[in-house]
């Protein structure tokens, strides 16, 4: 299954066993994968494998069951590596997702080099996630933030950007994908834009990741990051990658177990990369079950579930967009497969509860993007985000059920 013309969905469907299941009696249309993935069958037979038959702490132990814990979890290591085409696998850290990647680095990188009259670039359509942890560190060092604006079909204003990034400009944060929006930042621009002022970049990567390919010596980004849990791996697991000159010369985030090689009580020695950034005993099991979704997806092939996705993005926009008294909110050009949409007179959680009783399951709310909210004049949208395991029909159980909200609010 790694070519697109052997790309079968029934197959694939057929290897996540939470698919088969009902809601409400109704077969469940899972249409939620920009909030979290479901998990194919090798994930859960991982982590089901590393409980029952290997299970230990990792590194440093003299042991077979240690030994046997630690190379598949370096393994795992090895696998992200390959994922995102990193030149190294000791740029790669390990930690709970997206979010504490960018709280590691605004704390680490940030703190160590930002001061007084020093800015920091995001985008209008950042997550929560990729605003709070920049001003907090702004708050504590004296550096601004700064907001490049989006256009009306939620598009980023690149000349905006441009002229936003100065000499002051010492860290670029941006998102790949927008979660709210789907919209997809051109990064590879954007980072040459960064590197001519001097400025660092990093990329919020957890809409990226799962669905498109992923290669930072591409991009020439600095630091890039992404969650297990929405590209079909556990929770509660994730990695940044971060440049191994950069990575080298940032402080330890963390104290603990694993990130030092001596202690005593005058000086701490601390470890290399990427254990330095990795204290106490990590996520274990999830770490190696996420090197068997990333080998998961691999193996689908990124060509063929961009195709597959693709297609599900134009039948979605233009049904969707069929149906009266519905306003998709996000219309780029480029966008990946999430739409977000509101029904006039009807409120996303009122229409989010009726679509559960037919089991289509959506997200709705402001998503984590308040601001993106604000932007577009709307108190929350109903979200519907596409996987390679998604269909046409389900597409149209969605069109379907949005009709019978309509109908009930008449």
């Amino acid at each position: 299954m790694n070519q697109l013309k052997t790309f079968d969905v029934a197959a694939v469907r057929a290897d996540f066993p939470i698919l088969a299941r009902t809601v409400h009696g109704k077969p469940l249309v899972y249409l939620d994968n920009g909030a979290s993935a479901q998990k194919p069958r090798c994930v859960i037979e991982s982590l089901r494998h590393t409980y029952e038959h290997e299970y230990s702490n990792v590194h440093r132990a003299a042991h077979e069951l240690s030994n046997a814990t630690t190379e598949k979890f370096e393994a795992s290591r090895r696998t992200v590596q390959k994922f995102l085409n990193a030149p190294e696998d000791r740029e790669v850290i390990f930690l709970r997702g997206t979010t504490e990647a960018v709280n590691l680095v605004s704390n680490t990188y940030g703190r160590a080099n930002l001061k007084p009259g020093d800015e920091v670039l995001i985008t209008a359509m950042e997550h929560h996630s990729n605003i709070v942890p920049w001003q907090m560190i702004c708050e504590q060092t004296g550096a601004k933030l700064v907001v490049a604006p989006m256009d009306k079909t939620g598009t980023l204003i690149l000349d905006q950007f441009k002229q936003r990034l100065s000499r002051r400009t010492r860290i670029v944060s941006c998102v790949h994908i927008s979660n709210a929006l789907g919209t997809i930042n051109p990064i590879a621009e954007m980072a040459r834009m960064a590197k001519a002022v001097g400025a660092v970049i990093m990329v919020d990567g957890a809409q990226a990741a799962p669905h498109m390919r992923i290669d930072v010596q591409a991009l020439g980004v600095d630091f890039y990051a992404f969650s297990g849990h929405k590209a079909f791996g556990p929770t509660g697991i994730g990695a940044l990658w971060g440049k191994a000159g950069l990575l080298e010369n940032m402080p330890p985030w963390q104290g603990g177990g694993e990130m030092i090689k001596s202690v005593t009580f005058e000086k701490t020695t601390y470890n290399t990369i990427p254990h330095r950034f990795e204290a106490g005993t990590p996520n274990i099991a999830d770490a190696i079950a996420l090197g068997a979704a990333l080998n998961y997806v691999m193996e689908l092939g990124h060509e063929a579930i961009e195709a597959h996705e693709h297609d599900l993005l134009s039948y979605a926009t233009e049904t969707l967009g069929a149906i009266k008294g519905l306003r998709i909110i996000g219309t780029s050009a480029h966008k990946a497969g999430v739409i977000s949409f509101v029904l006039d007179g009807i409120h996303a959680a009122d229409a989010g509860m009726i679509l559960d009783e037919q089991g289509i399951a959506v997200r709705v709310g402001q998503h984590c993007a308040e601001p993106v909210m604000a932007f577009f004049g709307v108190p929350a949208t109903i979200r519907a985000s596409f996987a390679f395991y998604n269909t046409r029909a389900e597409v149209d159980a969605l069109v379907k059920g949005i009709r019978k909200v309509q109908e009930l609010f008449r």
